[in-house]
């Protein structure tokens, strides 16, 4: 039987975080990651990619590997990934984390205009802007694709064949941490007149908020999936906490 670990679904800054804490910890851990973007800079563990294939054959690895507790730091919008999690972890009785950054709110001067999911900011996007920076990942981009209501200006992390075409607008390729005085050029190069955006709390891609703020850019941000039936922190250092005591 494998010695019992600690499965991390990763993905996230919170979760590189994570990997390189537990791994000066006496105990076996796993990265996992869904196969979309390659780990860069992960302590010695060992790491695993692609996806599990469903709840079900979840709660068989979980039972395979021997796995004595879950952390889900999955991206804040990643909804099908952590509701999977929850299944798999309730089936094989295994106790699970959500570690997520805590979500932006909004301050003075800033123009929130909340929306439902992607569609919902899209189409009130287009009821007040021409041009629109959209950084909702590159997942979200068929809704984008055949919409000429207006010029998207669509921010992912690098080029590849499940991009679709745009047939208003265009792609710009790059990897946050993203520096305010960038995002403010950004904006007033491109003329944007609207922003949309995930609501997902970490300080590496808030520069565009604080920017659209500034330049009194309207966002339209798009709200989080709940996870009321998981218990959640919103730190390294009490995820580590919480590990320990599952070990």
């Amino acid at each position: 039987m494998a010695e019992p670990a600690v499965l991390i679904l990763g993905g996230t800054s919170l979760a590189m975080g994570l990997a390189r804490a537990v791994s000066g910890l006496d105990l076996r851990a796993i990265y996992s990651l869904a196969g979309r973007t390659e780990p860069k800079s992960l302590p010695e563990m060992e790491v695993r990619t692609g996806g599990f294939g469903g709840a079900a054959a979840l709660a068989d690895y979980l039972r395979r590997e021997s796995i004595a507790a879950v952390v889900d730091a999955t991206h804040a919008y990643a909804a099908g990934i952590s509701a999977n999690a929850r299944a798999a972890c309730a089936d094989a009785n295994i106790p699970l984390l959500r570690l997520q950054e805590r979500p932006w709110r909004a301050t003075p001067g800033d123009n929130w205009i909340e929306a439902a999911d992607i569609a919902e900011a899209r189409d009130k996007a287009a009821e007040i802007a021409s041009r629109v920076f959209v950084s909702t990942g590159r997942q979200t981009m068929a809704e984008f694709a055949a919409d000429p209501r207006c010029w998207w200006l669509a921010r992912v992390i690098a080029r590849g064949d499940d991009l679709p075409v745009l047939s208003s607008g265009e792609y710009i390729y790059a990897r946050g941490p993203f520096d305010l005085a960038d995002e403010r050029v950004l904006l007033r190069d491109h003329d944007i007149s609207a922003v949309i955006s995930k609501n997902a709390g970490s300080a590496a891609t808030y520069p565009k908020i604080a920017a659209a703020r500034e330049l009194a850019l309207p966002v339209i941000m798009i709200a989080r999936p709940a996870f009321e039936d998981a218990e959640q922190v919103g730190s390294v250092a009490d995820t580590v906490s919480w590990v320990q005591s599952k070990s």
